[in-house]
């Protein structure tokens, strides 16, 4: 979850990288938009019954409306239909701490059932705790999870926590046993996740949502400047998720113009190869709908070549988290 602006203050960073063009007079006629298969590298769930995120309970006004409910594999299916979405990878929900293996050893049902895309997770964790090393270990022979993700992006986060010694240790282990981290940060946030980066030569990261954008200080510069720092660390394996810059405006201010500043400034850093689709559901309902991000982030790269598209949409999650 992340703070709110208002849209104006949304418009107006993202003004600070408009198109030089219309998009469309960009795209031409010769655009064809992506029409292959998904695989969505972000796909939240929830069970009330069996876990209650403490996020949950405190969400208000629109939020509470959209989100304080189960979500399920039933309901992405419905929000999915059609979409060629083949394979998902759930992202962990920031459970309390005493729920983390709870939620583990449910996703991990969920994916072995076999009759539903999610065929991989990445599950809560605290890189910093004193048991994190036998926490991982209990999951040592579970091929589905992929990684761990501590949501560090909220305000009681200071800006350098992240870099204490005992969480740089616990983001080390996960390298050596093979699993990715992923960075959840605000923008403001970014430099010292670079730094994260660098005293962790052997794990392979995530950065969640753009490096959002939005959340955090209204400094779209900054946020850039921070976000190239990160992409310049090419000697580390980092690729950068496009997702959640939608999740604050409303689907009457989704024309694809709008967010394709943001998606160009990630790719141009990020490059083709570096770069993965994520949805977000259920969390992109608070800006209007699965199926029309998915349109949205289509129409943003139909002037790109079909290798690139495949690889946003589809090669480089594959690879990245090495499911078949």
């Amino acid at each position: 979850m992340t703070s709110s602006p208002s849209r104006r203050d949304f418009f107006q960073m993202a003004g600070a990288f408009s198109l030089a063009t219309p998009l469309m007079d960009v795209l031409g006629t010769e655009a064809m938009p992506y029409d292959g298969e998904i695989v969505d590298t972000h796909l939240h769930l929830w069970d009330l019954k069996l876990i209650q995120p403490p996020w949950i309970g405190t969400s208000t006004g629109h939020a509470k409306e959209v989100l304080a409910r189960d979500h399920k594999l039933a309901d992405f299916a419905e929000a999915a239909k059609g979409l060629k979405v083949t394979r998902a990878v759930y992202m962990e929900v920031d459970v309390a701490e005493s729920d983390e293996i709870k939620e583990a050893e449910y996703v991990t049902r969920l994916c072995s059932v076999g009759k539903s895309p999610m065929v991989a997770a990445v599950i809560s964790g605290r890189p910093a705790s004193n048991g994190f090393g036998d926490y991982l270990d209990r999951f040592k022979n579970n091929r589905t999870i992929k990684g761990i993700r501590q949501v560090l992006h909220t305000g009681a986060t200071p800006p350098d926590y992240c870099l204490e010694p005992a969480f740089v240790r616990g983001v080390q282990m996960l390298g050596e046993r093979g699993l990715s981290f992923d960075l959840c940060l605000r923008n403001d946030q970014l430099e010292t996740g670079a730094a994260l980066i660098e005293k962790c030569p052997g794990t392979r990261f995530v950065l969640d949502h753009c490096g959002n954008p939005h959340a955090g200080k209204n400094d779209l510069e900054a946020w850039r400047k921070g976000l190239a720092r990160i992409a310049a660390l090419k000697d580390r394996e980092v690729i950068c998720k496009i997702s959640g810059i939608y999740g604050n405006v409303q689907a009457t201010d989704w024309p694809a113009n709008r967010l394709a500043p943001i998606v160009r400034s990630v790719i141009d850093l990020f490059g083709w190869d570096r770069v993965i689709y994520a949805g977000d559901w259920p969390v992109v309902n608070l800006g209007a709908s699965y199926r029309i991000w998915v349109d949205t982030l289509k129409q943003i790269v139909q002037a790109d070549s079909p290798e690139h598209q495949a690889k946003l949409f589809r090669t480089n999650a594959l690879k990245f988290y090495q499911i078949s």
